[in-house]
């Protein structure tokens, strides 16, 4: 068995002349939840597509655990549970039924498809739909039967389309710690547009925009990487008036100095300066002649949110 579960190398996507996909590489390891993020058209659900096999690449090659997906494709789909996009199903059976359907398509012996049923209806919370029709269940509970489908078979690598998608806050929560809690021994791969998603279940974060990959790493690497070090922020325990807020900025001599009441008993100072960027230590030392006390102090931290637009919009206009 190998490590690194999905590895697929410079792929290609066309529809005509939209080039959907340009050069994409993607690997995924074992143990790995991998937030795939881009705005609408990005090309997110067209690779995903290429990666289980339902769309065949221009150009590329993927591996699914070491295995061609092109030359031999149903041995690598083994591998692989697929929640696609609206979770796809036979609306007129019942849940039960077209999880059973599903687990003997997948080749499950009865014994094992009887345990694995017992597993979703409780991992999942389908036990009070169990015997009812899937037409009739709300768009929440069609996304719980769309995950439970893409797991039956317990696979080694997940390809999530939009997982939380009509799920509602407590939903929500459930399904990522259900990811997180299955993600040990996985590859998983979660399209999202939700990028606290990706900040609470994935170890990875890669963006896309126009088809052409932006970035791929870890949120923590990606924050720092954007950390904005023009703005150094402290917060200290002291209270402040009009007086010693004059005082505070006549020493410090940058261009601009905030300060904010954070609350009764705290405020926060914003440092910048367009010539220089803010020096921690020199600023610590002149703090200290004023007896201010430091609780906290690092260069303002940018959101992932930021992260994002700053990435896909620089795309957008070259």
């Amino acid at each position: 068995m190998s490590d690194k579960l999905i590895n697929a190398k410079n792929l290609k996507k066309s529809f005509d002349q939209f080039i959907a996909v340009d050069k994409i590489n993607l690997q995924v390891d074992r143990g790995e939840v991998v937030g795939f993020l881009g705005p609408n058209g990005a090309g997110k659900s067209t690779t995903m597509k290429m990666l289980t096999g339902f769309l065949e690449p221009d150009d590329g090659e993927i591996f699914i655990n070491g295995i061609d997906l092109k030359s031999n494709p149903l041995k690598a789909k083994e591998y692989i549970g697929y929640l696609p996009e609206g979770a796809p199903s036979y609306s007129d059976m019942l849940v039960s039924d077209f999880l059973t359907f599903i687990g003997k398509m997948r080749g499950l012996s009865n014994k094992k498809l009887s345990s694995r049923l017992e597993e979703m209806a409780d991992q999942i919370n389908l036990k009070e739909m169990w015997d009812r029709p899937v037409e009739i269940l709300s768009k929440g509970f069609k996304r719980r039967v769309g995950i439970a489908q893409a797991l039956i078979h317990d696979p080694d690598i997940l390809i999530l389309d939009e997982p939380t998608d009509g799920l509602d806050p407590n939903q929500k929560h459930e399904m990522r710690n259900l990811i997180k809690k299955i993600s040990k021994n996985k590859a998983i791969v979660i399209s999202t547009h939700i990028l606290e998603e990706v900040e609470a279940v994935c170890s990875r974060a890669v963006i896309i925009s126009n088809g052409k990959l932006l970035a791929n790493d870890t949120p923590k690497n990606l924050e720092n990487k954007f950390l904005n070090r023009n703005t150094l922020s402290i917060k200290v325990s002291n209270k402040i008036n009009n007086v010693f807020s004059k005082e505070i900025k006549s020493l410090l001599k940058y261009d601009d100095v905030k300060i904010q009441k954070t609350d009764i008993s705290t405020h926060t100072l914003l440092i910048s300066d367009s010539k220089k960027n803010p020096n921690l230590n020199t600023v610590l030392k002149q703090l200290s002649k004023l007896k201010l006390d430091v609780i906290e102090a690092n260069f303002q931290k940018v959101s992932l949110e930021e992260i994002f637009r700053t990435i896909t919009s620089e795309n957008n206009s070259k």
